[in-house]
């Protein structure tokens, strides 16, 4: 495994524990279809939540901009279709965000919507 594979791995199983220290149960890691990738998925009761991470040892631009509207859409499209194979149409849907730059760990719960996508976070 290369180290920017590794180095991203690491900020998924920091989230992955943030999640769970909140009471969330981790149903997936980097699910993947053709057309994108979902970081985590996680879930607590009826709540479904879609994870976008993003981790940087330094940033050079505003880390809010690393998740671009082209980007959402990828992750709406892929959670769509996992909500339909797993048959999770009567849970409560949510696509959070976490960066993480050095060591300031920051969560978005509720970053974008379906329909409503965010320019910067």
């Amino acid at each position: 495994m290369d180290s920017r594979k590794k180095f991203g791995n690491e900020g998924e199983a920091i989230t992955a524990a943030h999640l769970e220290k909140k009471g969330f149960t981790i149903l997936h890691r980097n699910y993947q279809k053709l057309y994108g990738e979902i970081d985590l998925i996680a879930q607590k009761k009826d709540l479904l939540v879609f994870v976008e991470v993003k981790r940087r040892k330094h940033a050079y631009f505003d880390m809010n901009q690393l998740i671009t509207v082209s980007k959402q859409k990828k992750i709406i499209m892929v959670a769509n279709e996992y909500i339909t194979r797993y048959a999770h149409d009567q849970k409560i849907c949510r696509f959070d965000v976490a960066l993480i730059e050095g060591e300031t760990f920051t969560y978005l719960p509720n970053a974008f919507t379906q329909g409503e996508y965010s320019e910067s976070f």
